[in-house]
């Protein structure tokens, strides 16, 4: 490439590194990892690399995704990277241009690693395995062997795809919710989850709802029973302003309320927050989530295993830096 398109990464990260991560997303100089990073290198003796960010506008142009992947395959500085809310459309534009394609990047039609290893460019959709982490954490074994909760996902992107497979997969046949409730504002997304979903065969019921109007997202709310999961993964609260619900919306008694986000306005993660002690919620940001997803893939890039021991001290790490 004769020039440097905007949003393309420029391979001058932090320091005096030999090789450069790229974080592809919509705002990463806002993110917590490009302090965090650094650190959580040092300490995995994986270094000396940097990190820089690649910002793209939503739903940007194959072109422009195609540049990105070719810069981190040609380079050789280029270690991997991290893709977020764009991990679809990435993954759709750039599908010919990978020498190996995991299983769950091939079920999901979705990724959000880039790894290099033997000459090879590797896409890994990690997101099942850090949703079934983060999830494991606040939703204890056995939860939903009752077939009382149920799940309301708002949004179909990758992050709640992800979520699907491992509530039907990923948890023993007697441990998986008896009714999921997909909502989302492109009906192409719901049709492609449910053709993923058709796929599975897990026999657990989905719902796909086509809507765009809070107020009705306030209604489906009101419908789901005690202790239900309730997961705000469509961006709104970061990406975009605003929350999938509005104000009035009432969450089920019980419920387990997570929100995909650590940053920005988090208009939902507030009003959950509002709701949690007159009825009785658990409120869960995306702090975890974000953590579990980035030592998924640091574990892959840099091949260390990512042991319960070693990410409490990445999370450790993590927690000092996030708000400095």
């Amino acid at each position: 490439m004769s020039s440097t398109p905007p949003g393309i990464p420029t391979g001058t990260p932090t320091g005096t590194p030999t090789g450069n991560f790229t974080f592809v997303g919509v705002t990463t100089a806002k993110s917590a990892i490009m302090r965090i990073f650094p650190a959580w290198v040092e300490h995995l003796g994986v270094g000396p690399v940097g990190i820089s960010g690649c910002d793209l506008p939503l739903h940007a142009p194959p072109e422009r995704y195609r540049e990105v992947v070719e810069v981190i395959r040609d380079r050789p500085a280029e270690v991997g990277g991290l893709v977020t809310t764009h991990k679809i459309d990435l993954f759709t534009a750039c599908r010919d241009m990978f020498d190996y394609i995991d299983p769950y990047a091939e079920t999901c039609g979705e990724l959000s690693c880039l790894s290099k290893r033997d000459g090879l460019l590797r896409a890994h959709a990690k997101d099942p395995i850090s949703s079934g982490r983060s999830l494991d954490e606040f939703i204890e074994p056995g939860y939903w062997a009752s077939g009382g909760p149920e799940v309301l996902l708002f949004g179909a992107g990758g992050s709640n795809l992800a979520i699907t497979l491992y509530l039907m997969t990923g948890r023993p046949a007697g441990d998986r919710p008896r009714r999921i409730v997909v909502v989302n504002r492109s009906p192409a997304r719901l049709e492609s989850m449910r053709a993923l979903h058709q796929r599975l065969g897990t026999g657990v019921l989905v719902e796909y709802v086509h809507n765009a109007d809070p107020a009705e997202n306030d209604r489906l709310l009101g419908t789901m029973p005690v202790g239900s999961l309730v997961v705000n993964g469509t961006g709104m609260g970061k990406d975009s302003p605003g929350s999938p619900v509005t104000g009035g919306g009432t969450f089920p008694e019980g419920a387990r309320v997570w929100e995909l986000n650590y940053r920005g306005e988090l208009e939902f993660l507030h009003q959950a927050r509002a709701q949690a002690a007159g009825r009785d919620l658990v409120v869960e940001d995306g702090w975890r989530y974000f953590v579990h997803g980035w030592t998924c893939v640091l574990e892959e890039v840099f091949d260390v295993p990512m042991t319960t021991e070693v990410v409490g001290q990445l999370s450790e790490i993590a927690l000092e830096l996030r708000s400095t």
